[in-house]
């Protein structure tokens, strides 16, 4: 396998797991929103810890990221996954703020009850 099919096949597993993440981040809103905590909550929060504690020991790289640059010299920031350019720019700005949204929702519903 030569380093473009490499680089694809990098890029369509990270969107994979952007998308598994998507659907547990909207999940988690829902779920804080309407006060529905349950244990899938108590789940995406747990797998957002895991996803943030991979994070920090990557150095805020993803590690999927860091494996795609072995395969790419490209500069842009959608180069490992396939997002526009703009989102994966701003990706964890934009996914940090909804958890936190997510947190102080939860909190506040936990302390409603």
């Amino acid at each position: 396998m030569g380093d473009l099919a490499k680089l694809r096949m990098i890029k369509a597993i990270h969107t994979i797991v952007w998308l598994f993440y998507n659907v547990v981040i909207f999940y988690m809103l829902y779920a804080a929103i309407s006060n529905r905590i349950d244990r899938w909550l108590w789940i995406g929060f747990g797998l957002i810890i895991l996803e943030a504690l991979i994070l920090l020991i990557c150095k805020f790289y993803c590690p999927l990221t860091i494996l795609a640059r072995k395969y790419s010299n490209e500069q842009t920031d959608n180069f490992d996954i396939y997002l526009p350019n703009w989102l994966a720019k701003h990706n964890k700005l934009i996914y940090t703020t909804l958890i936190i949204i997510i947190l102080i929702i939860t909190i506040f519903q936990l302390l409603r009850r």
